[in-house]
């Protein structure tokens, strides 16, 4: 089973076109067409023992939300864990449908609320892919873009900070 998941993480990542030198804004620019849809990036102060990163995707976009207050190799590693479930093409449990959506973005209909990831622990398959799959993209980098420090866009301040609450509780 394990050399089956690394065969498919490692033929999903030969199939991708990573920037050289690496650029996080490109590679979601990129993916996001590929998946024809709009993909962003959104930093958060989660709080300690919640998730450092999310990715929550609507019927037309990717939002990934990620731990703000970190270093910029672990930013990095979060963005890629995430973008690794889209990758992946992972689905989340129905269960958590709902629930995301009336918490992260309360504005929109829960079934437009398609996706959400955001586990802490890597014992499920989809957990250890998308952790496979970053790091492969980790081990092909041999340069990367200086990142600006990340900030949140206005447009979507609100959800951020909802989504600040529900982790401080």
């Amino acid at each position: 089973m394990r050399d089956e998941v690394r065969r498919r993480c490692v033929a999903l990542v030969d199939d991708l076109e990573l920037p050289e030198p690496f650029d996080m804004d490109a590679f979601c620019e990129a993916l996001g067409r590929r998946r024809g849809r709009a993909l962003r990036r959104i930093p958060a102060d989660l709080p300690t023992g919640s998730p450092s990163g999310m990715w929550v995707a609507t019927a037309d976009a990717d939002y990934v939300f990620f731990q703000r207050r970190t270093t910029p190799l672990h930013r990095r590693h979060i963005v890629l864990h995430e973008l690794g479930h889209l990758i992946c093409n992972h689905e989340a449990p129905p269960e958590m449908t709902d629930a995301a959506s009336q918490v992260l973005l309360p504005d929109l209909d829960p079934s437009m609320v398609r996706r959400m990831l955001g586990r802490t622990y890597y014992s499920a398959v989809e957990e250890q892919q998308a952790e496979l799959v970053a790091s492969l993209i980790h081990e092909r980098i041999t340069a990367w873009e200086p990142e600006p420090p990340p900030t949140v866009d206005p447009a979507v301040a609100d959800v951020v900070a909802r989504l600040e609450r529900v982790f401080r509780g």
